[in-house]
């Protein structure tokens, strides 16, 4: 398994991952030779990991993130990749379908619900007429999500600054830059700013501006809320893809797995923090609350 960077989504499609193998009869470590290396952020370093994995010759390399699914599949024709958690595999050139991926990538994926992100924002922050949203540009399933993210912030009359941080260390200065300019800070699953996302929060505390992400992980992390896809499940979905592969089958007559179970998360503490009151009604329908 290969991963662009180590954060606690990630983590949790890993862990996903490996419960969907272990319920096949494939337990990593014990019935199977396993494998993990992070790239820390870095696509030079996927591209590393790609070939060293190739290299290897495996019965089927694993990617969590985008860039560690298109570094394994320029790598390789013929072993069988399966992607676990990605946005759009199609728009990142994985797949020629959902339902028919045509070489030899499959895996799962979680079409961010973007509406009921920017919906959950108004409601939080009823006068909100900005939103600012972080994302590293380089990712591609990032500025795929952004496109969809403008569409419905169209439709609900809400304007979309961006602000880009093609690497971890510019996270803050992103995030900063964003400051008396929107009414609240958005980050997509952009693994760039999720693994900065400490100085996000920091900037979002000092100046109270409210701010949502796009899964629970972040949320415990300080985030205010989020409604994301549930992590463990997608994980779960690729492992069940992986566990059929070393079955038998073959990657192209796999259907990606699409994941629908989607969760509301609150963060009570930063909501204080960040001058938001959450009406009681919103917290009973949380599964996930932070106090």
């Amino acid at each position: 398994m290969t991963q662009i960077v180590d954060h606690p989504s990630i983590d949790a499609i890993r862990k996903g991952f490996e419960d969907g193998l272990a319920t096949r009869g494939f337990v990593p470590g014990k019935s199977i030779k396993w494998e993990v290396q992070s790239a820390q952020g870095s696509p030079a370093t996927a591209a590393q990991i790609a070939r060293k994995f190739v290299g290897d010759g495996p019965d089927v390399i694993v990617a969590i993130g985008t860039p560690s699914a298109q570094a394994l599949a320029a790598a390789t024709k013929t072993i069988p990749i399966v992607f676990a958690g990605l946005s759009d595999p199609i728009g990142a050139k994985l797949v020629e379908s959902i339902e028919h991926p045509g070489h030899n990538v499959t895996g799962s994926a979680q079409y961010a619900p973007v509406g009921h992100q920017l919906d959950l924002v108004k409601e939080l922050v009823p006068a909100v007429s900005k939103i600012g949203v972080i994302y590293n540009p380089g990712e591609a399933n990032s500025v795929a999500v952004l496109a969809r993210i403008k569409q419905e912030a169209q439709n609900r009359a809400i304007e979309i600054v961006e602000a880009t941080a093609n690497r971890s260390s510019d996270v803050s200065a992103s995030a900063q830059s964003l400051v008396g300019k929107v009414d609240a800070l958005f980050v997509p699953q952009d693994n760039t700013a999720v693994s900065a996302l400490e100085a996000i929060i920091q900037v979002a505390y000092s100046a109270k501006i409210p701010f949502f992400a796009s899964d629970s992980g972040s949320v415990e992390r300080g985030a205010l809320a989020s409604v994301g896809m549930d992590e463990q499940v997608i994980g779960e979905l690729a492992g069940q893809i992986a566990a059929d592969i070393l079955e038998g089958k073959k990657p192209q007559d796999i259907p990606v797995a699409l994941g629908d179970k989607t969760s509301l998360a609150i963060n009570l503490k930063s909501a204080k923090r960040m001058g938001v009151t959450i009406p009681d009604a919103v917290v009973a329908r949380a599964l996930h609350v932070v106090e």
